[in-house]
């Protein structure tokens, strides 16, 4: 089950739909669906995060904590949404689409795809753009 939850003022207006789409992202992995919660929050509760659970001083706009069991994905998700407004602006893209590549990025780490070398870097955007397209396929 794919949940949203909030720490800041901000709600997004299509939960329904990026549930769907985040399950459907998934099962296009061959990986079955177990407890994603996604924690929407601001920089400074992200930085608490970073800090004292990976020893980083620094902003980011996703932190994710896997706990899958073999195929089943389970984890936490925490998104800085003034890090994926902020980044919109940088990359020129829409809050949207950034929003959904921050999203796809959190779950394909459960799938098995890392982004510390430029060569997995490489393979993780290519995955990011495949999946956000699933999203204007599919709705």
């Amino acid at each position: 089950m794919i949940n949203f939850n909030y720490e800041l003022e901000f709600q997004l207006e299509n939960e329904e739909q990026l549930s769907l789409w985040i399950s459907n992202v998934i099962t296009s992995e061959n990986k079955k669906e177990g407890d994603i919660n996604y924690i929407l929050c601001d920089d400074e509760y992200l930085l608490e995060i970073n800090k004292q659970y990976l020893n980083h001083d620094y902003y980011t706009d996703i932190i994710s904590f896997d706990y899958s069991i073999g195929n089943e994905l389970h984890g936490d998700i925490f998104v800085s949404i003034e890090r994926v407004r902020e980044n919109a602006m940088v990359y020129e893209v829409t809050f949207d689409e950034e929003l959904k590549r921050v999203l796809a990025h959190g779950v394909l780490h459960y799938c098995g795809y890392s982004d510390k070398t430029e060569e997995e870097e490489l393979m993780m955007r290519s995955k990011e753009d495949e999946k956000i397209k699933m999203f204007h396929v599919e709705h």
